[in-house]
C-alpha cells in the first residue's frame, strides 16, 4: 500500500505496526470475539490495558510514585478550564506565560474563574520566540507554561523553577524528549501528537498538589475523582487508551524517550539546515527556540509558496501547509515520522530551488513554447 509522507500537525502519524495491531483489534481483540471498540471498560482485560498503559507512562518518563497518572477525555482544551476550576480561586491570581495561540486559549479560559497575570509575552514579534526574563507573582496560585507551540514553531528547552506550582501544556512534545517530571506539579497533553489518536488526554500530577484543593469542584472536573477511580469514574476513551498503549510499547522497543529524542534532533537539524541554506525559504522562529516538533518557515514569494505546496502535495507529502491564520509552511516531525520522509522533503526543496534558478536564467520564451 502506498503510504504518504505525513507531516500533519495532528492527529499525529502513528507507527505502521501500531496501526496494524489497532486495525486487527477493531475486528477481534485478543481473540475475545469482541472488538476493542465494544469491549467493556470494566472487564478484567481492559483493566489490564489501563494498568499497563500507566506503567509504561511511568517507566518512559520516570514518573515518581508521588504523582498520579490519569487518562481523561476532552482534549487539552478542556484542561484550560479544568486547571483553573481546581487551582485558581477568586481571592488570588495565576501567572501565565503567553507564547502563542494555545497559550492564549488557556488564558482566556482561566479568566472565567479568577485573575490572570500575563508574566511575559512574545506577541510583539508574532510569537517567534520564548520570553526568558520574567518573574511570576510570589503569591500566584500557579505558573502556566506551554512547552511547545504547535502553530508558531517554538519550543521551551529550559523550564523555570519559580518557587510556586508549575503547570505545563505538553501536548505536542510529550514523549519526544526527556523531561524531569519533578519540575512540574501538573502536566497535561492531548494524545494526538506523539501519544496516540485523538480522544484521550494524559495528565501527570503531583498528588499533594491535587489534594491541596480545598473548595467544591464538580465531579467531572475534579482530578481527585479520576485518580481515586483509576481514570474510570465514567467510561474512558477505550480505543484511544488502547492505541496509546501500543504506541508506548513501540516507543519502549525502539529505545525509549532518550533514543527518540536523538532521532528527533537529527530530523529537525536536517530540515532546518536546508531551510537556512535554501535561497527560497526562511525560518520564522528564533534560532534558540526552534521547535523540533513543528518546523515553521515561509517562501520567498506567494507564487513560490503555492508552487512548492502543489508540487509536494502531488508527490504525497501532506500536512505541510502552515496554520490558516499564519500561512507559510509547517512541517511536523513527530516521533513516528521516519527519517526518510524528512530526507525526501529536503531533496525536493533542493530540486525545487534548482528548478527556479534554471527558470530565472533561461529566456521566458523557452517556457512559453
Amino acid at each position: 500500500m502506498y503510504k504518504k509522507h505525513n507531516f500533519g500537525a495532528g492527529p499525529c502519524i502513528l507507527p505502521a505496526e501500531v496501526m496494524e495491531h489497532a486495525a486487527s483489534a477493531i475486528l477481534d481483540w485478543n481473540q475475545t470475539g469482541l472488538s476493542i471498540l465494544e469491549v467493556s471498560h470494566r472487564s478484567p482485560e481492559f483493566e489490564g490495558v489501563m494498568i499497563k498503559t500507566e506503567r509504561l507512562v511511568r517507566e518512559l518518563l520516570n514518573v515518581p510514585e508521588s504523582y498520579a497518572v490519569l487518562f481523561l477525555q476532552g482534549g487539552a482544551s478542556t484542561q484550560f478550564s479544568m486547571v483553573a476550576i481546581n487551582f485558581l480561586k477568586k481571592a488570588n491570581s495565576a501567572s501565565y506565560l503567553d507564547t502563542g495561540f494555545f497559550a492564549q486559549k488557556a488564558i482566556k479560559e482561566a479568566k472565567l474563574f479568577g485573575s490572570v497575570d500575563i508574566v511575559a509575552s512574545s506577541k510583539d514579534k508574532s510569537y517567534s520566540y520564548i520570553p526568558d526574563h520574567y518573574q511570576p507573582c510570589a503569591d500566584a496560585a500557579y505558573l502556566h507554561l506551554t512547552s511547545n507551540n504547535t502553530i508558531e514553531g517554538t519550543e521551551m528547552f529550559d523550564f523555570p523553577k519559580p518557587g510556586l506550582p508549575v503547570i505545563c501544556d505538553m501536548s505536542s512534545d510529550i514523549f519526544s524528549r526527556e523531561i524531569n517530571v519533578r519540575d512540574f506539579d501538573l502536566i497535561y497533553a492531548g494524545a494526538q501528537k506523539n501519544l496516540g489518536p485523538a480522544g484521550m488526554t494524559l495528565v501527570i500530577a503531583k498528588n499533594s498538589f491535587l489534594d491541596s484543593v480545598d473548595h467544591p469542584v464538580p465531579s467531572m472536573s475534579d482530578y481527585r475523582v479520576y485518580r481515586d477511580n483509576n481514570s474510570m469514574f465514567n467510561t474512558p476513551p477505550v480505543f484511544s487508551i488502547y492505541v496509546a498503549m501500543l504506541n508506548l510499547i513501540w516507543l519502549k522497543a525502539n529505545g525509549g524517550v532518550g533514543a527518540i529524542e536523538s532521532l528527533n534532533k537529527k530530523k529537525a537539524e536536517l530540515l532546518y539546515n536546508e531551510i537556512d541554506r535554501n535561497t527560497l525559504f526562511s525560518g520564522t522562529a528564533n534560532l534558540a527556540h526552534r521547535s523540533r516538533m513543528n518546523v515553521t518557515f515561509t517562501a520567498s514569494s506567494p507564487e513560490i509558496e503555492g508552487r512548492f505546496l502543489d508540487l509536494a502535495t502531488s508527490l504525497g507529502m501532506v500536512g505541510i501547509k502552515g496554520y490558516r491564520t499564519v500561512g507559510g509552511f509547517r512541517v511536523s516531525l513527530y516521533n513516528a515520522l521516519p527519517f526518510s520522509s524528512v530526507e525526501a522533503l529536503v531533496a525536493l526543496m533542493k530540486q525545487f530551488e534548482q528548478q527556479i534558478i534554471l527558470e530565472e536564467c533561461l529566456p521566458k520564451t523557452v517556457f512559453d513554447s
